[in-house]
């Protein structure tokens, strides 16, 4: 910025903050409701990728929240733009990532009156963000963007929404610039370490759930250090599986999408649950049945950011309110009292799971794909992707052997895979990003292709292509056999449409035929598509359609 203090105006303000706050890429789709932002960024050294939709700048946005652990920025227009961004709020909501949506408002004067795309912001956002405001002094935008960003990083992370009226922006202000903000790290007590260390003691069947945000490689090697010395079995939480390196022998598995049931067992069976990070939230719990609710059948120990969360839905033994980092660092310094257990039944019983390819219908294999894919993507690559059944076979067979390595949506957005690929790689440009999509999960953002080719970012996109809406299939076959109604899909030519896009497009219909395609893709050095049509026969790794059909059927 090259404004004097004293002759600022509100934008110039607001954009000096996220410099201050060490902000290095913003996500946004132009409008002339914020115009003087749009401006002042010009010269701030902050990149701006402007996206094709407003819901891929708000899922850029909240993938480089979670990536980095810094907030995401998004800014958007008001009405449409507002409300096309909300998923990006409800991810970053849901997955508990920092993230600040800044919405251009209409005039002070005019509020109230309807006026052209006019959103009250409180209402619209209240259910969903931590905190909604519109600035409407100018002289208060450093204090209300330091708030911004002291909220959404504060206990359990979250968005935030700041409305920017259109009048407000271009006006001088005197508003002193806020301080770098860090999050602040709770501690978890000298009591309550002394009681988990006594559970732990008394433990004959100990189980660690790994999970949620606020994490580092420094804490999450604190928490294996931990496992080994006390010989607890580790499982990770839905989409979590980048917190615990696969290979580790206390591994157990992934508790998320269709999980080892050997893994959902041997939780059920634990006589000593430590939840560390994890909110337990309805697919971790295996759809609430994991614990009985409120008071789970076994001790359960909760270390958790936020104090509101502990005891929400399932009341704890004991409660620990402390950060992830913290209560890593306080695990790490508990010493066993006995010989550690023999855990190697747990680890291997993932293997079994995991290791080899399983049989699936017609001429393409998902699980040899990902096998192949884990064998052949470096341990920095990043996976990004949305929503569907074909995701089941990532949490499977595939392998996160680097934390931040595995970006997809705890609740499950369709959508999202492109939008956070784009991200990845505007953040690591150097790092194979790819982006894993259904049919109808590409289709919902895949435009943001466009962006990647105007920045010339070469994500390789996968789009598993059978031409259903796969999960919603499986359902309708389970509750309603054989009367298949609004999910069958006619697709179009993806590796066409990447090359119209300027990207690189090939067409997979056989598994021998996705090595050589990939290593293409890599190769020409441009957004690429990878179409890969099979069988929706194969609903799931483990079932068929017509075996649902059957069951239901009663046949």
């Amino acid at each position: 910025m090259h404004a004097d203090v004293a002759t600022r105006t509100a934008a110039m303000v607001l954009v000096e903050q996220l410099r201050i706050q060490r902000t290095s890429h913003v996500f946004c789709v132009p409008g002339e409701s914020y115009l003087p932002v749009l401006d002042a960024l010009h010269d701030s050294g902050i990149k701006i990728i402007t996206c094709r939709n407003e819901g891929g700048a708000s899922m850029m946005a909240e993938a480089y929240g979670k990536q980095t652990g810094r907030p995401g920025i998004c800014f958007v227009t008001r009405g449409p733009g507002a409300t096309n961004a909300s998923g990006g709020i409800h991810i970053a909501q849901q997955d508990s990532t920092p993230m600040i949506l800044f919405v251009g408002q209409v005039e002070r004067e005019n509020r109230g009156r309807e006026a052209f795309q006019e959103l009250d912001t409180g209402a619209f956002f209240g259910g969903l963000a931590k905190w909604v405001a519109d600035v409407n002094e100018p002289e208060r935008m450093g204090e209300m963007v330091g708030r911004a960003f002291s909220t959404a990083l504060a206990g359990r992370q979250g968005p935030v929404v700041l409305s920017l009226p259109h009048d407000v922006l271009p006006l001088p202000s005197q508003s002193e610039d806020a301080p770098f903000i860090e999050a602040v790290e709770t501690a978890p007590g000298a009591p309550e370490m002394a009681a988990l260390e006594g559970l732990l003691a008394e433990s004959q069947r100990p189980m660690l759930i790994l999970g949620g945000g606020r994490w580092n490689e420094t804490a999450l090697g604190e928490v294996a250090q931990f496992a080994q010395s006390f010989g607890v079995p580790v499982c990770t939480s839905f989409r979590r599986a980048h917190h615990f390196h696969p290979s580790h022998p206390n591994y157990a598995g992934d508790l998320g999408l269709a999980a080892n049931p050997r893994l959902v067992a041997r939780v059920k069976a634990s006589d000593l649950v430590i939840a560390a990070g994890a909110r337990l939230n309805e697919l971790t719990s295996q759809g609430y049945t994991l614990f009985d609710i409120p008071d789970p059948q076994m001790k359960l120990v909760h270390g958790y950011p936020d104090a509101e969360e502990l005891g929400r839905v399932y009341h704890p033994h004991l409660a620990i309110h402390a950060t992830p980092k913290s209560f890593a660092a306080a695990l790490a310094r508990l010493k066993p009292r006995r010989r550690a257990q023999d855990i190697s039944r747990a680890h291997q019983d993932y293997l079994d799971w995991s290791e080899m390819p399983l049989p699936q219908p017609g001429q393409v294999n998902l699980s040899e794909i990902m096998v192949w894919l884990r064998g052949h993507l470096a341990d920095d690559a990043i996976v990004c992707n949305g929503a569907g059944n074909y995701s089941s076979w990532i949490h499977r067979f595939y392998r996160f052997r680097r934390f931040n390595t595995q970006m997809g949506t705890i609740c499950g957005f369709m959508g999202y895979g492109v939008p956070a690929a784009v991200s990845m790689k505007a953040l690591h440009p150097q790092r194979c990003v790819v982006a894993i999509n259904g049919d109808g999960d590409f289709l919902m953002n895949g435009q943001e292709l466009a962006t990647a080719a105007q920045y010339g970012l070469p994500i390789i996109a996968l789009v598993l292509d059978n031409s259903t809406l796969g999960t919603i299939r499986m359902h309708q076959e389970r509750e309603y056999p054989g009367r298949v109604s609004g999910t069958d899909l006619v697709n179009p030519d993806f590796a066409s449409m990447a090359r119209s896009f300027g990207g690189f497009g090939a067409t997979v219909e056989k598994t021998a035929d996705f090595a050589p395609a990939f290593l293409a893709a890599e190769a020409s050095g441009l957004p690429s598509v990878i179409h890969v049509k099979f069988d929706a026969e194969g609903i799931t790794p483990t079932a068929t359609l017509s075996g649902i059909r059957k069951r239901a059927l009663g046949a």
